[in-house]
């Protein structure tokens, strides 16, 4: 494949071409850039977690060339003037950042935003991104709103009521070590309920990151042309048993649950009743996370991560699906145009290798923050260049 000016000049079994840069690794694969929906960023309010630049140079070496990012900034993004500075504030860097506008003025779950002038600034969807959305009614409101623009409601199904404030699957392993834990019920009863709201208000839902084999039967049960889902990469990978270390990298939200919620969740990617993966990108300070386990904040980066540790820990997902819940699936759900590889088309492409090794360390982490589980530690499947338009991000490691 010949990339010439940010277009596909020639795709061949050989190209000749003496002044081009030769990209190549053992088992070189090729696909559209992948897109993550509900990216934390820190700009705007938080930048020694995250800046724009920061942000889109981790994502390129991810793989990403495009991101949905969750409006928990300060401010938040909560308006037409929010939404307008993250489109004009990133237009020069390589990746897409495609602004979620916030359900609730400040996300604190009380009062409507203008959600229809957010839409039509460039919002591609609404939610409270890392915060809950207690209130029935206001959820309601907001998939009946969402449905005059054609929109979609993204929402991370918790009762904080019930979930204790924690972020610990409650089971064998919080009981051995003493932690006041999350039930999976708690997860389960908010999905429930905007599975009906949804259906309910005839409106576009995003149940998003999902963790529990319960909540995939309640999916698979409902499983509609307007509901999706998706779960983080890290659930795919890991249980409960790393927190036994009290390692405070694997504290997240939503909390990693058993090995059977796991194995779930990978059947619900293999069964296509999960359509998403994300990253649950969440950066977050040295002081946020260097604490006592229980009082640590929830979080971990993850767009560096991502295809690695699927490749090294959820074996049973190939490739191409992985790709499909990667890229397309996401672009599809959210009304965007799904790139072409053919010759006379943008590039828009990441090259990957699904058997390379490489590991995440000071040298090669593209994200102010330093709150990975896979720190120094080594990983299959590596990416190896993402080419867009005019740029592109090649990884040497």
């Amino acid at each position: 494949m010949l990339v010439q000016n940010g277009k596909i000049i020639r795709i061949a079994d050989e190209i000749k071409d003496e002044k081009a840069t030769v990209i190549s690794s053992a088992k070189l694969h090729a696909s559209i850039g992948w897109m993550d929906i509900g990216t934390v960023s820190g700009e705007p309010g938080y930048e020694q977690r995250e800046t724009f630049e920061s942000l889109s140079k981790t994502a390129a070496a991810g793989g990403y060339t495009a991101i949905a990012v969750f409006p928990n900034t300060m401010p938040v993004s909560d308006s037409k003037s929010s939404i307008q500075y993250v489109s004009n504030t990133t237009k020069s860097l390589l990746v897409d950042f495609l602004p979620i506008a916030s359900v609730s003025k400040g996300c604190k779950g009380v009062e409507i935003t203008e959600m229809i002038d957010m839409k039509e600034n460039g919002a591609i969807a609404f939610s409270d991104g890392v915060h809950s959305i207690e209130s029935s009614g206001l959820m309601l409101r907001a998939l009946q709103y969402s449905k005059v623009v054609d929109g979609i409601v993204i929402h991370q199904a918790s009762d904080p009521g019930i979930a204790n404030g924690n972020d610990i699957h409650e089971g064998t392993v919080s009981t051995s070590l003493g932690l006041k834990a999350s039930p999976v019920l708690s997860e389960v009863l908010a999905v429930e309920r905007d599975l009906r709201l949804a259906e309910y208000a005839e409106g576009r839902l995003l149940v998003h990151n999902i963790s529990s084999a319960e909540s995939v039967e309640k999916l698979k049960a409902f499983k509609s042309k307007n509901v999706y889902c998706s779960v983080p990469y890290l659930n795919l990978c890991k249980t409960d048993q790393s927190i036994a270390s009290f390692d405070v990298n694997y504290k997240t939200c939503p909390p990693l649950r058993s090995e059977g919620d796991r194995e779930a969740l990978v059947n619900g990617i293999r069964k296509n009743v999960i359509d998403i993966i994300s990253s649950n990108h969440v950066p977050l300070e040295e002081e946020l996370k260097k604490k006592e386990f229980v009082y640590a904040d929830a979080g971990a980066t993850g767009l560096q991560t991502c295809f690695s540790a699927l490749c090294s820990f959820a074996k049973d997902i190939s490739i191409k699906k992985m790709v499909k819940c990667l890229a397309l699936n996401p672009r599809h759900i959210f009304g965007l145009g799904i790139p072409a590889i053919e010759e006379g088309a943008e590039a828009n492409l990441c090259l990957f290798d699904p058997e390379a090794e490489w590991e995440l360390n000071e040298t090669n982490n593209f994200s102010l923050s330093r709150n990975s589980p896979f720190w120094n530690q080594k990983l299959n499947g590596k990416v190896i260049a993402v080419i867009k338009a005019r740029q592109n991000h090649i990884n040497n490691y």
